[in-house]
């Protein structure tokens, strides 16, 4: 079995904002393979799918992003899946506005919701797929950044990049991490140089 989750925020307010990043490449997902994540479970919304014969939870944690963990360690006491076989998609601020980017394990680059992961399952090791929202010039990101709407032409290259990872999540779920990363990582590559 895998599990797909994307991190965000609940409710209308958050929707558009770039710390919604997951939660919009779940609902693409979603709606290509034809299925809902509506149900409620572990202080989640879940959907199931099946992907070359084996299934596939849709998982979109409704605890908001700084306690994602929550819903993780429920989900994982039930279920008992192997970490390996779970992937998180959410924004990245350390990656350019549009960049997608596929990685096994490491820290979690100031994302509270992918502290709360590691926390909460003891364990760094789980497949990410990140989407760069960029930060803004000049000095740290304000915390208002991620949780703000961006502007048309970033929103548009921001749809572009959820596509790009939903793509990216069915490239692991069909040729598996190694083979995904290679294809993605190098694809993502800035002016044609090496992957970052």
């Amino acid at each position: 079995m895998w599990v797909v989750v994307g991190l965000g925020n609940p409710g209308r307010r958050y929707a558009r904002t770039r710390h919604n990043v997951g939660f919009r490449v779940l609902d693409r997902l979603a709606a290509r393979w034809g299925v809902e994540a509506r149900r409620e479970a572990h202080h989640a919304l879940v959907g199931e799918a099946r992907r070359a014969g084996e299934r596939v939870l849709l998982v979109k944690p409704q605890t908001y992003m700084n306690a994602s963990g929550a819903a993780l360690a429920s989900l994982q006491r039930f279920y008992r899946f192997d970490l390996s076989r779970l992937v998180v998609v959410y924004d990245d601020v350390d990656l350019e506005v549009g960049r997608v980017r596929i990685r096994q394990g490491g820290g979690a680059g100031g994302n509270r919701g992918v502290e709360s992961l590691i926390a909460a399952l003891g364990d760094a090791g789980f497949l990410r797929v990140k989407v760069g929202v960029g930060r803004p010039a000049g000095g740290p990101v304000p915390p208002d950044y991620v949780l703000a709407a961006p502007g048309p032409e970033e929103a548009t290259a921001l749809a572009a990049a959820e596509d790009r990872a939903a793509d990216a999540v069915e490239l692991v779920l069909a040729d598996g991490p190694a083979q995904a990363m290679n294809r993605v990582n190098q694809r993502e590559a800035p002016h044609g140089g090496p992957p970052l």
